[in-house]
């Protein structure tokens, strides 16, 4: 597994970057910047499941290890789905997949929100991630930040 870790700085409070960037709404405005079509189902709680889908209806499944409000959420990914949300935990694709964690750390920095993704992931998967994330967070600070 190899760790990725991509942060940025955004003039808002913690409980707002939190809201925006978890609000189904907003998730599917910051994501599709990088991974058009992805929205969510499930429950942002500790414990919880929670698939993460893209426009064809494949995805992922994951589950919410670590939940603090405003702080951190932590999520380890369980299985891959495929079109229709049929769970794969027994493929290749999926074996190289599961145990992939992704955690999503706020921390005031003081009139701003640091927000740092780090992801555990089979190497794999780097290249996907590193493509993504910087404009996803930077879309997500946009939102942030306007006044709309």
């Amino acid at each position: 597994m190899k760790k990725l870790e991509y942060s940025i700085d955004i003039q808002s409070t913690q409980e707002e970057v939190w809201h925006k960037m978890l609000d189904p709404e907003n998730y599917i405005e910051w994501t599709n910047v990088s991974w058009p079509g992805s929205f969510y189902s499930g429950k942002w709680q500790q414990g919880e499941d929670i698939r993460f889908i893209g426009k064809d209806g494949s995805g992922t499944l994951a589950r919410i290890k670590k939940l603090v409000p405003y702080e951190t959420v932590k999520a380890d990914h369980i299985a891959v789905l495929h079109p229709g949300g049929i769970e794969d935990k027994d493929s290749d694709v999926a074996k190289g997949w599961i145990g992939t964690e992704e955690t999503y750390i706020f921390t005031s920095n003081g009139n701003a929100t640091k927000l740092k993704v780090e992801i555990l992931t089979n190497p794999d998967w780097e290249q996907m991630f590193n493509d993504g994330w910087p404009a996803a967070l930077a879309k997500l600070k946009e939102m942030c930040e306007s006044k709309n």
